[in-house]
């Protein structure tokens, strides 16, 4: 049996992947601050005593959030970047192969452009973004320096169950009725699953470097929505795309307005991630998608 250290082990994604390894037999050591933890630990401050495992899931880390301050701005750091090294220090080597991080396409700063690809340059700027970056800088040169495998999963929008961030945001929002697809809705965007960040774990455990995951297709933002209204049996509304240009600038103006012009830009840029790279040296085939949402 393969013991698996998971991290993050109750939140949108990490339960999705713990109920996969424990319907397939993983003996698995949950790791957090959960009450139904194995090893209650806040990483963002403190390790924990050595624990032998033969991988690491680490999908503990903070996102979906806009900071206001100093503090929130910190927060980014010390959870996944401080969370990310004091994990390091927390683990046994003697049997440990592979260590799986889940990061984010963030770490490149797009907000535009078409099957973005590994070797396209860093630049996100978000905190999020930022203490992304750091934390696989420090996990690449620990796997290096300890001869330990080092899988680095860039996610984007990541589909399922009650999900989180700008998912959670369209759905609410067609759900409420104030939700309004721009023109014919024709830009694209990555997403994946849970159920296939969770699927994809035992083809990646012997792989080592960074991947863009994402599903198969890429879909249109119209595809998106059509799939939220059906479910939801709500008409999803359009506007054509200046008048709802000119309506963004009063969201500009007005913070707590629901609509500006960030918004309008992820609904009407094309932002896609190419997972050439990982599907050349997996089986597995990523096509949930869609279904999941």
């Amino acid at each position: 049996m393969k013991k698996v250290l998971l991290t993050g082990f109750s939140g949108f994604l990490g339960n999705t992947i713990l109920d996969f390894l424990e319907n397939n037999k993983y003996e698995v050591v949950k790791v957090g601050r959960n009450k139904n933890a194995d090893i209650l630990c806040d990483l963002s401050i403190n390790s924990f005593p050595e624990v032998e495992a033969d991988y690491v899931i680490h999908v503990a880390g903070k996102a979906h959030v806009i900071p206001k301050t100093i503090e929130e701005k910190e927060d980014f750091f010390k959870v996944n970047y401080i969370g990310t090294k004091n994990l390091l220090t927390g683990l046994n080597l003697n049997k440990l192969k592979t260590i799986i991080f889940i990061s984010t396409v963030a770490v490149y700063g797009k907000e535009v452009g078409e099957l973005i690809d590994e070797n396209t340059p860093l630049k996100g700027f978000t905190p999020y973004a930022l203490s992304k970056t750091k934390a696989e800088e420090t996990l690449m040169n620990f796997g290096a320096k300890n001869n330990i495998n080092i899988v680095v999963l860039r996610l984007p929008l990541i589909t399922g169950k009650n999900p989180v961030g700008n998912l959670q945001s369209m759905i609410k929002a067609i759900q409420k009725g104030y939700y309004f697809r721009i023109g014919k809705g024709d830009a694209q965007r990555s997403i994946i699953s849970a159920i296939d960040v969770a699927k994809v774990i035992p083809d990646v455990l012997n792989l080592n470097g960074i991947y863009n995951y994402t599903d198969c297709t890429h879909p249109r933002i119209a595809q998106i929505d059509t799939v939220i209204g059906k479910k939801y049996n709500k008409k999803i509304k359009k506007l054509p795309k200046p008048l709802l240009k000119w309506f963004a600038k009063i969201g500009d103006i007005i913070p707590f307005f629901p609509f500006n012009s960030n918004k309008f830009d992820k609904l009407t840029n094309t932002l896609t991630f190419s997972n050439k790279k990982i599907l050349q040296e997996i089986k597995f085939k990523p096509n949930n998608g869609l279904k999941s949402i």
